[in-house]
């Protein structure tokens, strides 16, 4: 009896877990195209007033932070849940993406913009770290010593997750940085100054 309550619950946690991946892989996909609008809007129409700017401009800082709440439950959800264990690189982005949501969070309830200085920072930090590990996933160059640097066994270029052809956990991770940042210095630039 307990061998099939358990057996039940691991093909639950397996169907759930290939729903969550793809609900997550398909908020990154949707995260990109926004960061390449982003982007090409930053280039091009910087200047011009636009209703969607505005909208960010105003709920900046309520975007970033359900992205960093997001991107914490997923992660958790992987390693604690699922069990996938998370590599030192992950560690590290983690070290950086926790602080984010008591600071957006303090930031949101006390109504202190200022603090968006502290967030921005630690995601641009979280977001290098992010991009070197992408890098060293993609390209596999000298992985294998920074992994035996850290004294783990926890491999950084384990591939858990690939969905939609290219999405993977450290994709995942990079995107979420780059979508905070962008909606933090959105939210800094389209504020209204206060007395």
């Amino acid at each position: 009896m307990l061998f099939f309550i358990s057996l039940s619950f691991v093909i639950i946690i397996m169907q759930t877990t290939d729903f969550i991946t793809k609900l997550l892989s398909l908020g990154v996909i949707i995260g990109q195209i926004f960061i390449l609008c982003a982007v090409l809007y930053f280039i091009f129409w910087r200047k011009t007033q636009n209703s969607i700017a505005e909208f960010i401009g105003k709920r900046g800082l309520l975007l970033a932070f359900i992205v960093t709440l997001i991107s914490i439950l997923g992660s958790l959800y992987y390693s604690n849940i699922v069990g996938f264990p998370p590599c030192e690189l992950c560690w590290f982005q983690r070290i950086f993406m926790y602080p984010l949501f008591f600071l957006l969070g303090l930031a949101l309830i006390k109504k202190e913009t200022h603090i968006t200085v502290y967030a921005l920072m630690l995601a641009i930090i979280g977001g290098i770290i992010s991009l070197y590990h992408n890098y060293m996933y993609y390209y596999n160059q000298g992985l294998d010593s920074f992994c035996q640097l850290g004294g783990t066994q926890v491999s950084c270029i384990k591939q858990y997750v690939f969905e939609f052809g290219y999405v993977t956990i450290p994709l995942m991770a990079l995107t979420a940085f780059i979508l905070i940042a962008i909606f933090l210095v959105v939210y800094r630039c389209r504020r209204t100054p206060t007395n």
